[in-house]
């Protein structure tokens, strides 16, 4: 990207045009926003693209610019409803996004992208509708954390780790998605072959890592902070890693503009994307429980997360059954990266990193080393960051999340399911 940048300063200089001389932006993007013809201040836009995300602000004459890094790229631009007056939304019957635009920025390197919310693009949001809706987003989004929480209480709870590479775990499956399917015209694989196989190359991730890092390190006896500390470094490894090979910007998944609907009586407005995502994090979550309740593996795998000691002592092969954690901790963390790629939507190289607290937090409130736990807290967590947004600015709704946990466990420090002896 570094590159890029410094390719499109030197064709600046080297074909300088008349706008550019005058302000000294290589290429630009700029528009207003207004509301039945006056001028709104203070609404945040985000554009995606080529560069990585960008945030602006009207000002007072309801007028916002930002510089991008290349032209003759399509960049796409997100007005923050939340950031407009109370009661008022962009609507647009023949529009499903009329809040989202697209924006290539040609040979000229100036495009102009203008949000006038006027007459018929009026909408009053009963409180009760943005509830609902919200509610619906949080379960949503609470049970693609409580995929990404097992698989990690799982680890903690047999082997101790806390590992913070958990994260780019999840941006793993995203990014191999995106590779098999393509980003052009034509799919290389179909979307419904392209997720299978991206879930079973993250499950073979988490094997590897185990292979080649854990398995050792364990062998050898290194402490549990030891073992937080090269996740760390693991987890900024793999971090910029994804960086260098996709690049700082948003790619979008196939479908990922699905078409949106009235359910509810129209109380919630949903894709066929959101219904196939919590059918899909259900019939796995339950097939999870019915593995981990019943089958020797799952039996094994709470004896040592109870108690290695006496599950080693009992026969159980402990190393194997770890190993097997591993390979489940990634599919499962891989899947719920895919899904949190439509959600956000667009996959991104930091992607995971975002919701790495998010997912601690829910392992920590549910109770640590107890899957279920793990669970019901993603839930909670999901609902909390998405409901909260109704009160407070939507960047501080993770921070709100965070707080109900630490007030949680002021009371129950052990975690919902969890059990005191585990805590000191």
């Amino acid at each position: 990207m570094i590159g890029a940048i410094v390719a499109a300063f030197l064709l600046a200089l080297a074909l300088p045009t008349a706008a550019t001389a005058a302000d000294g932006d290589p290429y630009r993007i700029s528009g207003n926003v207004q509301l039945d013809g006056e001028p709104l201040e203070g609404v945040r836009l985000v554009i995606d693209g080529p560069g990585g995300e960008q945030e602006v602000e009207t000002d007072e004459a309801g007028q916002w610019r930002v510089s991008v890094p290349e032209k003759n790229e399509t960049y796409t631009v997100t007005l923050d409803e939340e950031t407009l007056p109370e009661g008022i939304a962009v609507i647009d019957p023949e529009d499903d996004s009329p809040n989202e635009k697209e924006a290539e920025v040609g040979a000229g390197g100036r495009v102009t992208v203008n949000f006038f919310i006027g007459e018929g693009e009026r909408n009053v949001t009963s409180f009760g509708a943005q509830l609902f809706q919200r509610i619906f987003q949080g379960i949503s989004f609470g049970l693609m954390l409580g995929l990404a929480a097992v698989g990690l209480s799982l680890v903690f709870g047999t082997t101790g780790i806390s590992n913070f590479a958990h994260g780019e775990m999840v941006t793993f499956g995203a990014v191999i998605t995106s590779a098999l399917v393509g980003t052009g015209a034509t799919l290389l694989l179909p979307l419904w072959l392209a997720i299978p196989i991206a879930i079973v190359l993250s499950g073979v991730f988490g094997y590897v890592l185990d292979l080649i890092l854990w398995r050792p390190l364990r062998k050898k006896g290194v402490g549990v902070v030891q073992l937080m500390i090269v996740s760390i470094g693991l987890s900024l490894a793999l971090r910029y890693t994804y960086q260098f090979f996709i690049g700082g910007g948003t790619t979008q998944l196939p479908y990922a503009t699905a078409e949106k609907f009235p359910i509810f009586g129209g109380l919630v407005s949903v894709s066929w994307i959101d219904l196939a995502t919590i059918a899909i994090c259900i019939i796995v979550i339950v097939a999870f429980a019915l593995w981990l309740t019943y089958s020797r593996i799952g039996k094994a795998t709470r004896a040592i997360s109870d108690n290695p000691s006496l599950a080693s002592a009992s026969g159980i092969d402990v190393d194997h059954v770890v190993r097997i954690v591993w390979i489940v901790s990634a599919a499962l963390a891989g899947l719920a990266g895919i899904l949190y790629a439509y959600y956000r939507p667009g996959l991104k190289w930091d992607m995971g990193a975002q919701v790495l607290l998010l997912i601690f937090a829910a392992v920590t409130l549910g109770g640590l080393g107890t899957a279920y736990g793990a669970l019901v807290g993603a839930l909670i967590v999901g609902i909390l960051v998405e409901v909260s947004s109704l009160w407070i600015p939507a960047d501080l709704k993770y921070a709100g999340a965070l707080v109900v946990l630490i007030v949680i466990l002021l009371f129950r420090p052990q975690g919902i399911l969890g059990r005191r002896e585990r805590i000191g």
